[in-house]
């Protein structure tokens, strides 16, 4: 990807990093080792891509300081870690769309919410009665901000999120495109042959640094709240039921679905499309496997994964037995015959069928 031409030097100095080869290189653009180009600046975050150092065509590589590597193509930035200090780069030469400020004529802002200063407001977005809108705010096209919403600083809602009344979103917050925050939880009582809606009176809360991917749905309370802690991070189509609270700095990943009440510890890395029941307790750095059903509480620290989810190693033991049961059938069978054919097969065993 082309930027604006930047000395290398001045790069390095953004990231902390010292230059080997010549400072006054200059860098026209960014991209992956696999895909750079002359002019480009690129990284190399693992050793086993070190060969790579004498074939890329790119101006300039991040390099870990600890790497004896060096390369006669290229000049090299050495930083402590290049995938971070790549991303820093890419934040300061891609700063993303310029953002206008103001209210879009189309929008509708109550005249008794609380705009911050240098806000954006986008077409057709409604903010209701007794918001409080940070700073640097922006509110994309056809968003919903219900009654008494209060969201911080510099937080950033894509397209069509809609925010239930009295929801409260923290600082540098980025919730993205259709996601839904405090909607009602799916509660009801079973009376007399129907069931009867359980109110839900609770709310959301979304601490700083947290983000939200496309799509995802977030109950309200059904009392209280539903607890997002500082620098949580959600993929797309994830839903969160009433009452859970979510760790900080836990990390989900898309169709992940967590049931009501559930309580999830902080550094927690959940993998795809798991499963939670409700009212458990999910212990601090756990690791799920994609597609765990977890079906009770995990201490902290394990790694689980399956259906339910239990120890990761028992699980790979009991699937690898799982593909040998074919061929241990077969064998089962043989010795029956062998046994037969002696006249010793216990009758039992003539129950035993391999289809």
């Amino acid at each position: 990807m082309k930027i604006e031409p930047i000395r290398l030097a001045e790069l390095a100095r953004h990231v902390g990093g010292e230059v080997e080869g010549n400072p006054d290189t200059v860098i026209t653009g960014v991209a992956p080792i696999e895909q750079a180009a002359g002019g480009d600046l690129t990284f190399i975050a693992q050793p086993r891509f070190l060969d790579q150092l004498e074939r890329t065509p790119a101006a300039a590589v991040l390099l870990a300081r600890n790497l004896a590597a060096t390369s006669s193509r290229c000049a090299l930035i050495r930083v402590d870690n290049p995938y971070f200090a790549f991303i820093r780069i890419l934040q300061k030469v891609l700063p993303g769309p310029e953002v206008t400020h103001g209210i879009a004529a189309t929008a509708q802002v109550h005249p008794r919410a609380r705009v911050g200063r240098e806000v954006s407001i986008g077409p057709y977005a409604v903010v209701e009665a007794g918001c409080e809108i940070g700073d640097g705010v922006q509110i994309g096209a056809h968003c919903y901000v219900g009654a008494k919403v209060r969201i911080g600083t510099n937080s950033v809602l894509f397209p069509h999120v809609c925010l239930g009344h009295e929801v409260v979103i923290g600082r540098n917050v980025i919730i993205q495109f259709g996601s839904v925050i405090g909607s009602d939880g799916f509660g009801y009582l079973r009376h007399e042959g129907r069931y009867h809606k359980i109110p839900h009176l609770g709310t959301v809360v979304i601490e700083d640094e947290v983000e939200i991917g496309a799509n995802c749905t977030i109950d309200r309370g059904t009392f209280g709240q539903t607890h997002l802690r500082r620098g949580a991070k959600l993929d797309n189509l994830i839903h969160v039921a009433h009452n859970v609270e979510i760790g900080e700095h836990t990390v989900i990943a898309a169709q992940t679905g967590i049931s009501g009440s559930t309580k999830i510890g902080r550094e927690v890395t959940i993998a795809g499309q798991v499963g939670f029941v409700g009212h458990i307790e999910i212990g601090d750095r756990t690791t799920f496997g994609a597609q765990a059903g977890v079906t009770k509480s995990i201490p902290p620290g394990m790694v689980v994964s399956g259906y339910p989810a239990r120890d990761h190693a028992q699980a790979r033991r009991e699937e690898a037995a799982i593909r040998r049961l074919p061929e241990l059938l077969k064998r089962v069978r043989t010795l029956e015959k062998l046994l037969a054919a002696t006249g010793r097969l216990p009758s039992a065993a003539n129950g035993l069928r391999d289809d």
